[in-house]
C-alpha cells in the first residue's frame, strides 16, 4: 500500500502533490521531471480564448501584407508552420504529454465567451486531458452586472462544460464572492467535481518614470496559504463528495500536511517549483512523509479532514472569533 496516494476528481494518484499551471508545466522536459519527482498530477498553462484569437489575428494580418500590390508579395514569406500557434500549440502539448507521462494531465482552459469554453474544452479532452480545470479567472468591472448576474453567468458556464465533456471538471475560484460558501456549493450543484483554491489575481503596479501600468509577477509566500486552508476546512464537510484542491502559498511538505489535514484532497504548488526547480516536489514529499511518521499516521487518507472545522474542538476557530484573538496576541 502506498502511503501517499490520493484520489482527485475520481483519479488515483500516487502523491497528493499536484503541478499547477506554470511556465514549468508548459515545457515536456520539466513535466518529465516532475513525474520523476513524484507528482500525482500536472495541470497545463491555461489556454486563454483572447491570445489565441489575437495570435491568430496577427499571423493573418503579417500574411496579408503587401497582398494587395504585388501577387508575388507573400512569396517573399516563408513557410510556416503552424503548430506552434493558438490551439494547435496547447493540442500538441496536451497530447504528448498524455503520451509521455503515467500521471493525470489536466488541461485548463480560461474563455470569454460560452462556446469558447465549451469548444476548447472539447478539444483538449480529444487531444487526451483527463480531466479539465475552468480557470475562473476574470476581473468583473462592469457596474451593470450584480453579483447575481455575475455568479449565474459563471454557473451557466460550468453548466455547459459538464455537460459537453466526459471527463470531470474542477473549477478555479478566486475567493472575492459575498458570500463565497453558498457559492461554493451552487458551483457544485452545477456539476463541477472539484473546486481548485485559489485562483491569485496578478495585481498592476505603476511606473512612477514612464507612468505606465504594469504587470508584476509575484511568487507566492507560505503566508498566503491560510486563506485556502480556511476554506478548504470550513467546506470540506459541506461538499462531502466534491474534490477539494488547495493552491497558493504550499512551499514545504509541512504546508502540504496542512492543506491535507484542512480536508483537500491534493495541495497544488507552482511558486515553490519555479524557485527551486521540478525536484523540489520530492524533498517536499520527503518533508511529508518525515512529519506523517513523526505524528504516527500512515496514510494521506487517514489525515485528510483531521482539523477540518467539523473535526476541531472549536468550530468558530475559522470564522470570527478567530479575528479577536489575533488582535490581542499582539505584543
Amino acid at each position: 500500500m502506498n502511503p501517499l496516494a490520493s484520489t482527485y476528481l475520481g483519479m488515483e494518484l500516487r502523491s497528493p502533490i499536484v503541478a499547477s499551471p506554470s511556465p514549468i508545466t508548459g515545457r515536456i522536459e520539466s513535466l518529465l521531471r516532475l513525474e520523476e519527482a513524484g507528482v500525482g498530477a500536472v495541470v497545463l498553462p491555461s489556454l486563454f480564448e483572447e491570445e489565441l484569437e489575437s495570435e491568430a489575428t496577427t499571423f493573418h494580418e503579417r500574411r496579408e501584407l503587401g497582398a494587395g500590390v504585388f501577387s508575388e508579395a507573400t512569396d517573399f514569406f516563408p513557410d510556416v508552420e503552424l503548430g506552434h500557434l493558438g490551439l494547435e500549440r496547447h493540442i500538441a502539448l496536451v497530447h504528448e504529454a498524455s503520451e509521455r507521462l503515467s500521471v493525470p494531465v489536466i488541461a485548463s482552459v480560461n474563455g470569454r465567451s460560452a462556446g469558447g469554453w465549451v469548444r476548447y474544452a472539447q478539444d483538449l479532452v480529444h487531444a487526451g486531458a483527463r480531466a479539465i480545470e475552468l480557470n475562473m479567472y476574470d476581473v468583473a468591472v462592469d457596474p451593470d452586472h450584480s453579483s447575481r448576474h455575475v455568479e449565474r453567468a459563471y454557473l451557466d458556464l460550468v453548466l455547459a462544460v459538464r455537460t459537453a465533456v466526459d471527463v470531470p471538471v474542477a473549477v478555479k475560484l478566486s475567493p472575492f464572492f459575498t458570500s463565497f460558501a453558498h457559492f461554493a456549493v451552487d458551483v457544485a450543484r452545477a456539476g463541477a467535481d472539484g473546486l481548485v483554491l485559489f485562483n491569485r489575481f496578478y495585481q498592476p503596479d505603476l511606473d512612477l518614470e514612464t507612468l505606465d501600468v504594469l504587470p508584476r509577477i509575484e511568487l507566492s509566500h507560505t503566508g498566503e496559504l491560510r486563506l485556502p486552508l480556511r476554506w478548504i476546512a470550513i467546506l470540506r464537510p459541506r461538499l462531502p463528495r466534491t474534490s477539494l484542491a488547495l493552491t497558493s502559498g504550499v512551499a514545504s511538505g509541512t504546508d502540504v500536511a496542512k492543506g491535507l489535514l484542512a480536508g483537500a484532497d491534493v495541495v497544488m504548488t507552482a511558486s515553490e517549483v519555479l524557485r527551486e526547480g521540478p525536484y523540489r516536489v520530492a524533498g517536499m514529499l520527503g518533508e511529508l512523509t518525515e512529519w506523517m511518521q513523526a505524528h504516527d499516521y500512515e496514510s494521506v487518507d487517514q489525515l485528510r479532514g483531521s482539523v477540518a472545522q467539523h473535526n476541531v474542538k472549536d468550530p468558530g476557530a475559522f470564522e470570527r472569533a478567530q479575528y479577536q484573538r489575533v488582535l490581542s496576541s499582539w505584543h
